[in-house]
């Protein structure tokens, strides 16, 4: 079978001369200039992939198909028309705007070509915090309160969350926008971290009510009833640096946490009671069902000062990080499941297939 790998490939650095009006926060802190302490690290392509892991997906599916590199580019429609592969890998996150992780699924659908992954719909949705949190609260899936700003001369600062509170971008992955400083304490540093997001990232920020417990993300393989949990993970936010907060942050996941130097972040499988196991798992698989994600996906959860689990993200795109030492925590879970990388792949590419009806 002709397998297309549809891809975005990761930049080694920000170009400021290229003309894109996209903004990181290393440049906003430079701007503003009200820090003391300047973020010396730049956000921009942190959820494109680089080539280990590109070439690393592209070996695993040659091992029973002949597959075809395609970036997602602005050439990405004429070269799968051209192209026609009989499936399409993909792992493209898109280049602009709220719903770019949704644009080569829509491309696909437009060309009538078969996919891996969830459709356009649920990818907007889901990269959409606030969206996806209205959609989970809807059919009383847990979540934290929230409250989105999209303008800050609009906001008078009121609002019924208790702090304290947490910032995010409204549509971002890969920890993007999510620094230590992002959870906030009062007023003054919750005006400051709404402000660079706005600026930062020209979109609406996203406040939320910090829950206190253990964290945990949850890879779910498979559509329907073969849907499976593999085993949790727990984030162990006690291997953080000192002072540090209990957040897995941009810093935690790509500054602090290095091959060279790699955090014991992670704890796989998590150690918890049967009792705890069944409600994380039964709300990913809620959570996994109403958004219709389909064939993989990577739900992140906190548990609330109840010990309830809540949905912190629902990321239908996860990481697969191919180097166990990079701590990509779906890998991760595949391989505590007894996969290995390939074969978990393989896996996702099976699954879509058995979708389509094609194997």
């Amino acid at each position: 079978m002709h397998v297309g790998l549809v891809f975005n490939l990761k930049k080694e650095k920000t170009d400021d001369s290229n003309g894109d009006d996209s903004f990181s926060s290393v440049k906003f802190l430079n701007k503003l200039n009200t820090k003391k302490e300047k973020i010396a690290f730049d956000d921009t392509y942190a959820e494109w992939d680089t080539w280990e892991t590109i070439n690393a997906v592209k070996l695993a599916l040659e091992e029973n198909h002949i597959v075809t590199l395609i970036e997602a580019d602005e050439d990405a429609f004429e070269k799968l028309r051209k192209t026609r592969p009989d499936i399409v890998f993909n792992i493209a996150e898109g280049f602009y705007g709220a719903s770019r992780e949704a644009q080569i699924p829509a491309i696909l659908e437009m060309l009538n070509i078969p996919y891996t992954g969830s459709d356009p719909l649920t990818l907007a949705i889901c990269l959409d915090k606030a969206r996806t949190k209205e959609i989970l609260s809807y059919y009383k899936i847990p979540t934290a309160k929230f409250f989105v700003v999209e303008n800050l001369d609009e906001f008078e600062g009121s609002f019924d969350l208790e702090f304290p509170l947490i910032v995010k971008p409204l549509h971002e992955g890969s920890s993007k926008g999510i620094f230590n400083s992002s959870v906030v304490e009062n007023k003054r540093e919750l005006f400051f971290e709404i402000e660079r997001i706005l600026v930062s990232y020209n979109e609406p920020a996203l406040i939320e009510e910090f829950l206190p417990g253990r964290e945990f993300t949850v890879a779910i393989l498979g559509n329907g009833k073969d849907a499976k949990v593999l085993p949790i993970i727990e984030v162990n936010f006690d291997s953080l640096p000192s002072g540090a907060k209990p957040i897995y942050s941009f810093e935690a996941k790509w500054v602090w946490d290095t091959p060279e130097k790699p955090l014991d972040i992670f704890k796989c499988p998590a150690e918890i009671d049967d009792k705890l196991k069944e409600a994380i798992e039964k709300v990913a698989l809620s959570t996994f069902k109403v958004l219709r994600c389909r064939d993989w996906c990577r739900i992140d959860i906190r548990l609330d000062k109840n010990g309830i689990p809540n949905v912190l993200e629902v990321n239908p795109l996860p990481g697969i990080l191919p180097n166990p030492e990079d701590n990509s925590c779906f890998p991760k879970a595949a391989r505590a499941a007894g996969l290995t990388y390939n074969q978990m792949i393989n896996e996702v590419l099976n699954a879509a297939l058995k979708r389509y009806g094609m194997m």
